[in-house]
């Protein structure tokens, strides 16, 4: 039984560091410009994530100066509005389009830091890009993860053949979009569907 917890922690915490890796970093080497026109260009993409979000995580700066790194990263490449309207789910369609574009950014500097805390325990890791498939209107690009102390683990990034840009991330199977829906939407719930008060708790939380 200690065993097993100890396991599902494992398996948590890697996640979460992923998430977070993926989330924000694999934007950074997404520029607005360009298009996923094949599954080639997609992998490169994603081979230029790996190496750019390394070299930020290794590069020895302050956790608040990754902070602000991770942020402005994300807040350039990422298709955040997307993202932000598919996390919020279905209460996006209740949300003013002003409360839509400060949910999303107060939800761009909360995911900076909320995943920004554990990016040193990724320190000393890597990412290998192993194969592109297209699935649909998307492409997903296929890693494997190497973590200390970790057994290897499937990493699949999820960019938009529309505008080359990031938008979702499977760790083993499980949603990044789908994992920050739940918690978001259960921080709602807790507001008692306050969107506002959702949006002011954000840009301190982290």
């Amino acid at each position: 039984m200690i065993f097993m917890r100890k396991h599902l922690n494992n398996m948590q915490n890697r996640r979460f560091v992923l998430s977070g890796l993926a989330a924000i970093g694999a934007a950074s080497a997404l520029p607005g410009s360009a298009l996923a026109y094949s599954a080639g260009e997609a992998n490169t993409l994603i081979t230029r994530v790996v190496s750019e979000i390394t070299t930020i995580i290794n590069s020895g700066r302050s956790q608040a100066a990754m902070f602000g790194d991770f942020e402005r990263l994300f807040a350039r490449y990422a298709d955040v509005p997307r993202i932000a309207q598919l996390v919020l789910g279905p209460d996006n369609r209740r949300a003013t389009p002003a409360q839509r574009a400060a949910f999303a950014e107060a939800f761009q500097g909360y995911m900076a830091r909320k995943y920004g805390r554990r990016f040193r325990e990724f320190i000393g890791g890597r990412l290998e890009v192993n194969n592109t498939r297209a699935v649909k209107s998307f492409y997903e690009v296929s890693t494997t993860a190497y973590l200390a102390g970790e057994a290897p683990f499937e990493v699949v990034f999820v960019v938009a053949d529309s505008n080359g840009r990031f938008i979702d991330m499977k760790i083993e199977g499980i949603s990044l979009i789908k994992a920050e829906r739940t918690e978001i939407g259960s921080m709602l719930d807790r507001r008692r569907g306050d969107i506002d008060a959702l949006i002011a708790d954000l840009k301190r939380a982290g």
